[in-house]
């Protein structure tokens, strides 16, 4: 699993109707891995949404996960879900899904993260590093002093999220954590421009580059 650049859709930019050209141009733009996140719609909607993603994805072969919502991941047969503090424990969620699914979990501070070493996850996400407006009532600011310690308690990978884009990328990237996870930094605007941008910087500092 690659999770070097996390896109995570957002309903404010994307419905039905470009949803799919959305994600397939944040993929070719380098997007490694793709959620699903939609909190103000119903199931049905959530469905349809995530089953048109899921199928992008497996067409380029990149690992879809839904957040939050174990029942539309389960339908959809996505790769994996993304929960937060207040969702189903991990520990029932993995008696459900068994080893082979992908499971993320959100943390805030670093009581969280020691408390996610004994959880079965694949991924923890760690922030906001930065002030966001993509959560009405977002958690209080880690900055990278906060992320770069929970890089070092973390014994699961760690994915940046909160207010990252091509500015301020190089100070997160500084402090090691697997992947950056963005929202607004690909889908406002063209997502393939918008990508490759993040993907160019994030290459540049892990040593790896574009096909």
């Amino acid at each position: 699993m690659d999770l070097k650049l996390y896109a995570i859709t957002d309903e404010r930019f994307m419905d039905e109707t470009n949803i799919a050209d959305k994600v397939a141009a944040a993929i070719e733009g380098g997007v490694s891995i793709i959620q699903y996140r939609a909190k103000k719609k119903d199931s049905l909607n959530m469905y349809r949404e995530a089953l048109i993603v899921r199928n992008v994805t497996k067409r380029y072969g990149v690992p879809f996960i839904v957040n939050d919502r174990l029942d539309v991941a389960l339908a959809v047969s996505a790769d994996g879900v993304h929960v937060g503090q207040s969702d189903l424990p991990v520990s029932v969620i993995r008696k459900v899904v068994g080893e082979h699914f992908i499971i993320g979990l959100s943390t805030h501070n670093l009581f969280q993260v020691e408390r996610a070493n004994e959880e079965e996850v694949n991924y923890i996400g760690f922030g906001p590093v930065f002030p966001t407006n993509t959560k009405e009532k977002p958690d209080p600011v880690v900055g990278v002093d906060g992320l770069s310690q929970a890089v070092k308690n973390s014994f699961h990978p760690v994915v940046a999220i909160g207010g990252i884009n091509s500015d301020n990328i190089g100070s997160v990237l500084a402090c090691k954590p697997a992947g950056i996870a963005v929202v607004r930094a690909i889908f406002d605007g063209d997502p393939f421009v918008n990508a490759r941008k993040l993907r160019e910087k994030i290459d540049a500092e892990m040593g790896r580059s574009l096909p």
